[in-house]
């Protein structure tokens, strides 16, 4: 049974940091990219960053200079490394993990608030 567990979320000021994980388990095949999407109150889920198996990341334009995705293959990993973090990053953040199939970790809340 496959498992994506989600950590690192919280509360956090305006310009602090965050850092997220996501350990996934029982992907069997090869996982072509892992990722990184956040849902908003009100607004539909988008895409934050990707990593693919080759290492090739992609970031969306509000998060890019401020965000780090990165993993460890060995552990089946992702991680989001957030800096700089504005009010308009609060979300459930969720992980995300590609082979033939598409798995989605449970999600984690980031709030950025003073």
């Amino acid at each position: 049974q496959v498992q994506l567990v989600e950590s690192g979320g919280g509360l956090v000021q305006p310009g602090g940091s965050l850092g997220l994980s996501c350990a996934a388990s029982g992907i069997i095949g090869i996982i072509n990219a892992m990722g990184w999407y956040r849902q908003a109150p009100g607004k539909q889920r988008e895409l934050v960053a990707t990593i693919t198996s080759a290492d090739s990341t992609y970031y969306t334009d509000s998060v890019k200079g401020r965000f780090t995705i990165s993993k460890d293959n060995a552990k089946n990993t992702v991680f989001l490394q957030m800096n700089s973090l504005k009010p308009e990053d609060t979300a459930v953040y969720y992980c995300n993990v590609r082979t033939v199939n598409t798995y989605w970790g449970q999600g984690t809340q980031v709030t950025v608030s003073s």
